[in-house]
């Protein structure tokens, strides 16, 4: 991989802030945008702007072939059967909810089961949550083991022949570890259950393969991926789709409408209602063009990289905990002793150093982890050893600050 030509294609890395060089470390919350993306949306909205499926004029017939062209690179890119089984909406919080609230809803009853880990998002907590308040059905956790990752042998513990929904993270936004997603479907599809996989900080960084996975549903967002934001995909095996009741109503979604009641469409358009985010998924299109351009398996290998010299680097700093396995994604978690992390990142924000700080939207790992909040350095294709190189020295000065304040 050439970076340094990668890194010429986001403009928004080209800048100062704060009187320093930008050092983005913050792909994890959102990824940047390639000036592909950015001029795919761009021509769409100076040369194409129409509602799509509708109109029989030009610019409709222009913009909705731009729109299914965009379906058929995302099946291309989890290698999916058909693009009956690619989904649009806002994002994998909202794919989630579709799941839980048409197939968890419509499945679940008392004495059934939905299995999740203590590390997964929040947006793949609280809507199981709610089918089993809805419901009756009994959500159960599978356990961490100490450095934050899963074992088979804990996951054949935990799903039974009760168990009817495995929810979970293909890749840790905290921990920064990456699941036996595989392993695990094989498990849950062993006692009749379906499996969800939170594919947010999966498909930005690995190749994706939903039939090699045997996964029922993937979940995922366009701007994590360098696409935009407010776009994202569900896929779902169409056995499970086809079954499934829609839950947003309105046009686009319907076959027939009369004064009593209403027929939905074919897949995948019965699950997107209303004027569909066309400008999103042709931008997320440009984006898998993007990081098909590049390789996924280039990708891969680039942050396992990153992620091995940033734990070497890391560790050389006294007082700073690292949370999470060896064998880990492109991101690095972590706590200055006496610190809190929201001052780290104010500090290495002063540098020019982007990090997150806070829960992350994971307030269950956080009690997990006896921690109220951490940092995060998250890594992606356009990122180099110098930024983290970047984070080292400015951890360095934040520590020296803060220990002479103390």
């Amino acid at each position: 991989m050439d970076v340094k030509a990668i890194r010429e294609q986001f403009p928004i890395l080209n800048q100062e802030v704060n009187g320093h060089p930008l050092v983005y470390l913050d792909s994890s919350a959102t990824s940047q945008k390639p000036l592909s993306v950015i001029e795919a949306v761009n021509d769409y909205y100076r040369h194409d702007n129409s509602n799509v499926h509708r109109g029989v004029h030009t610019l409709g017939s222009r913009a909705t072939e731009l729109y299914e062209g965009a379906r058929e690179k995302v099946r291309r890119f989890i290698n999916a059967d058909s693009t009956a089984e690619v989904i649009f909406n806002r994002g994998t919080t909202t794919g989630i909810n579709t799941v839980a609230e048409s197939f968890g809803l419509q499945n679940l009853t008392i004495g059934d089961e939905i299995v999740i880990t203590p590390m997964e998002h929040h947006s793949n907590i609280i809507p199981w949550q709610q089918v089993a308040k809805k419901t009756g059905a009994t959500l159960k956790y599978m356990p961490l083991q100490s450095d934050g990752t899963v074992t088979l042998e804990d996951a054949r513990d935990t799903i039974t022949a009760n168990t009817k929904v495995v929810a979970i993270a293909h890749v840790s936004n905290v921990l920064g570890t990456i699941n036996p997603v595989k392993e695990i479907a094989k498990i849950a599809h062993e006692n009749g259950a379906v499996i969800l996989v939170d594919g947010a900080q999966g498909a930005p960084h690995m190749k994706i393969d939903v039939k090699d996975l045997d996964c029922d549903f993937y979940a995922f967002s366009g701007h994590k991926m360098c696409g935009p934001t407010g776009i994202g995909v569900l896929y779902g095996k169409k056995e499970y789709l086809n079954a499934m009741d829609p839950v947003e109503f309105g046009g686009e979604m319907i076959d027939f409408v009369n004064l009593y009641d209403s027929t939905w469409k074919e897949l995948p358009w019965k699950f997107e209602g209303g004027t569909p985010i066309i400008a999103g998924a042709i931008g997320l299109g440009a984006a898998i063009d993007f990081l098909n351009e590049v390789g996924m398996d280039n990708i891969l290998n680039h942050e396992k990289v990153l992620a091995d010299y940033a734990m070497k680097n890391l560790r050389t700093i006294d007082d700073l905990t690292i949370y999470g396995p060896e064998n880990r994604a492109a991101l690095v978690t972590f706590n200055l002793a006496d610190v809190h992390p929201h001052d780290t990142s104010t500090v290495l924000d002063s540098f020019g150093i982007a990090v997150r700080a806070g829960h992350h939207c994971a307030q269950p790992l956080m009690r997990w982890l006896d921690v109220t909040a951490t940092a995060r350095a998250s890594f992606y294709l356009y990122n180099t050893t110098e930024d983290i190189d970047h984070l080292v020295d400015g951890l360095l000065k934040t520590k020296e600050y803060f220990g002479d304040v103390i």
